[in-house]
Formats: C-alpha cells, sequence, structure tokens
C-alpha cells in the first residue's frame, strides 16, 4: 500500500513542479532519485508533463553500487565519474531545465565496515571532477529542488513502535504537513507559496539589519561569526540566475546566510544526530578557532573518524559554509521528534554547515567571504532554550529568545 493516497501525491509531485522548481511548457525536468522512491519518481513525471514539460528524464542512484566501487575497485578508479555523466551534468546549466532530488534512507549502512578513507577519497574526487557544477548550483545557476519520501526504513527509524505500513502512513502525514499540504491547509499549494514568502519576507528584514556578527548560545554551544559587508539572508524562495522563482528546499522553516568564511570561534555541540552517507552520528561537538574546526567530538571514536575523514578530505571543509535560524514555531520542530533525515532535521533547530558556502548570500559584485570547498555538510546545535543575538556597531540585537524570533 502506498503512504500517500493518490490525490496527496498528485498535490505534493504539483508543488514540488510548480513551487518547487517553477517548471514552464517546454522545459525539460530531470529527476534524480533512489529505486525506491519510483512512486514518488513517477508522480514527478506526471506532474511535469502536465505542466508542459518537452521531456522528463529520471536518473536512479543506488549507494549499493557506489559501496561495491569502495569495497572492490582499485585505488586508481575511485571517484571515477564518466565523461556521458559529466554531459548530463553539464546539460542542468540551462535556464530551460530543472532537477528535482529525492531523498529519504532506504540502504541503511551501505558503508559500514568499509575503510573511512576510500569512502572520503571517492567522494572527494568524484566531488572535485564536479566542482564546477556545486558552484553552479550555490550560484543560482541550476534550478533545482529537493523533497523525501517515505521508505520503509525511515519511518521504522521514526516511528519504531509502530506497523511499518502505519510507521510510512505517519511520515507521509508528516511530510505534508511540513510541506503545508495537509487536509487543514489551503487547497493546492497556497499554503506553501503564503509560507514560503513569510520566510522571505524575514530574510529580508534581516539583510536590513546590516548585522556584524552572529552568536549562538545554548547548551554546549557558545559560538560567535563574522558577517562580511554586504551579506545578504534568504529563506523560503529565491530567484535563480534565470528569474525563475523557487522553492529550493520543501519543506523548510530557515533563514541562512554564509558567514565569513575563516571568522568563527567557540564551541558547539549538536543537538541532533545526523546521518551521513547511511550512517548516523551522535554526540558531535566542536570547537572553532581562527575560523577552523580545531577539535570535533562524536559518541564513539569510529564516528568521529569517518566524519573527519570527510572533513580533511577538502581543504575548506572545516570552515563554515552557511549559518541558519529557525525559532520553536516550526512546524518540524514542534513535532519534538528525530527525523533521521538532514533536510527535515536541519529545520526543527537552528544549525551550522561546514564546508561550501552560498554565492547568492553577498549583494551583487561582493563575493568575497564565502567559503569555497566541495561539499556542504549541516549539523544542527538549535533547541528550545537556544538564544541567538546579532551586533552591529557595538549594538547587541536580539534576534531569536525564549524559542522565538524577536524582530
Amino acid at each position: 500500500m502506498s503512504p500517500l493516497a493518490p490525490e496527496a501525491l498528485e498535490r505534493y509531485a504539483e508543488c514540488m513542479v510548480h513551487a518547487g522548481v517553477s517548471l514552464e511548457p517546454g522545459d525539460t525536468l530531470e529527476i534524480q532519485t533512489h529505486p525506491e522512491h519510483r512512486e514518488l519518481a513517477v508522480a514527478l513525471a506526471e506532474a511535469g508533463y502536465r505542466a508542459g514539460a518537452a521531456l522528463v528524464d529520471v536518473h536512479y542512484f543506488d549507494p549499493r553500487i557506489r559501496a561495491a566501487r569502495v569495497r572492490y575497485g582499485a585505488d586508481e578508479i575511485l571517484g571515477g565519474v564518466p565523461e556521458w555523466e559529466l554531459k548530463r551534468y553539464r546539460s542542468q546549466i540551462d535556464a530551460k531545465v530543472a532537477l528535482v532530488g529525492t531523498t529519504g534512507e532506504a540502504d541503511p549502512g551501505v558503508f559500514d565496515g568499509l575503510p573511512p578513507e576510500r569512502v572520503a577519497t571517492d567522494h572527494q574526487r568524484s566531488s572535485a571532477r564536479l566542482k564546477w557544477m556545486i558552484k553552479a548550483a550555490l550560484e543560482g545557476r541550476i534550478r533545482w529542488a529537493g523533497c523525501a519520501w517515505p521508505t520503509a526504513h525511515w519511518a521504522g527509524q521514526v516511528y519504531p513502535d509502530l506497523s511499518p505500513e502505519e510507521g510510512q502512513r505517519r511520515l507521509g502525514d508528516d511530510l505534508l504537513s511540513f510541506c503545508r499540504l495537509g487536509p487543514e491547509d489551503p487547497p493546492g499549494h497556497e499554503g506553501w507559496n503564503t509560507h514560503a514568502a513569510a520566510l522571505a519576507e524575514r530574510a529580508q528584514a534581516l539583510t536590513a539589519l546590516g548585522l556584524e556578527r552572529i552568536r549562538f548560545h545554548g547548551p554546549g554551544t557558545d559560538l560567535e561569526v563574522r558577517l562580511a559587508p554586504g551579506t545578504v539572508f534568504l529563506g523560503g524562495r529565491e530567484r535563480d540566475a534565470y528569474g525563475h522563482l523557487c522553492s529550493p528546499n520543501i519543506p523548510t522553516e530557515e533563514v541562512f546566510t554564509s558567514p565569513q568564511a575563516g571568522a568563527a570561534e567557540g564551541d558547539f555541540r549538536c543537538s541532533r544526530p545526523l546521518l551521513f552517507h547511511g550512517r548516523l552520528i551522535d554526540g558531535i561537538a566542536g570547537e572553532f578557532r581562527g575560523g577552523r574546526l580545531a577539535q570535533l567530538e562524536a559518541a564513539t571514536d569510529a564516528d568521529r573518524d569517518f566524519l573527519a575523514a570527510f572533513l580533511d578530505s577538502e581543504p575548506n571543509a572545516r570552515r563554515l559554509g552557511e549559518i541558519a535560524l529557525v525559532d520553536s514555531t516550526s512546524r518540524i520542530g514542534k513535532t519534538d521528534r528525530v527525523y533521521f533525515n538532514t533536510l527535515i532535521d536541519e529545520n526543527a533547530a537552528a544549525h551550522i554547515a561546514f564546508g561550501a558556502g552560498f554565492g547568492k548570500t553577498r549583494e551583487a559584485g561582493r563575493g568575497r567571504g564565502v567559503n569555497r570547498a566541495n561539499m556542504h555538510l549541516d549539523v544542527m546545535i538549535g533547541s528550545d532554550d537556544f538564544e541567538i543575538t546579532g551586533s552591529r556597531d557595538g549594538e547587541v540585537v536580539p534576534l531569536i529568545a525564549d524559542g522565538l524570533w524577536q524582530l
């Protein structure tokens, strides 16, 4: 049985195609998905053709195939990307192409038992060959959006006390609610549009403050970052380089920006676990000194070493590329539930991200200070008793206190 009723699945796909990537007649829709997300991929394809797509192309990614390369492949072939695949990716940097990616853990532990250095090398080499694509996506030259599908394994993590079928239905209902597509929300994707517009307005208000620094303070966290002149906050929806109004992440509750690279000081402790390359990592904490992650902790040494191997595979991955602000009105946060998925959990609480920053977080012609890397890794640090303040000209500006926005 499907975790979503037919009409709910159609509404979800329509929201992604229209509000997510603003598909127009004659466009090509590229869907990057997982074999277990096939039902969602078909619904997206149908929505794309209803919207007038000239072509819908589906590309399935199977992590077990990648794990096979890491396990048995020779060292020199790790991270290989064939030329025909590079041509596919290059074709996505086009005003008439839109990309939708799906998420939802289906293959737990596929990289367990593999040497973390080989897993990291495979990732780093492929990322290096695709750095131009990563840069294009962060600069808005690739029109893209991401959404989630309630797989059986994922539902079992979130609702372990329910039957697999009921767990999937509950997780599916949660996703619809987070996307403002639930039975109590306005028809179509009107609820999402209203929510996304409100986040964009809040981002504009933060930009107008002209903040110089932001400080995060909460249990185990006392972290300050510096903002570059001309910093822009984003959230909800934004225009890509071609003028399309898109919502890259559905759902989302955040407003975010990229701090000054190399200008972070202090400690942090994660409030939620991280699911990274099929591995659940808990107890993440660390210290920034001189803008770089100088100390890293995790619940186990093996998890710490696995995460560190990835951060050390990139020259700038130990610097921050993003800070994101979320208050306690988040529908995701209100559930008081861990969803074991970064797309969802990062919108439950304030978070930071290692690695690549976003070029669009600077005023035109003032792109200095954005961290450059081939990876972007979000970790959640916020909680209900978190406090976030900004400062400018020595004046402290309350941003979030007692879990609520102070703007």
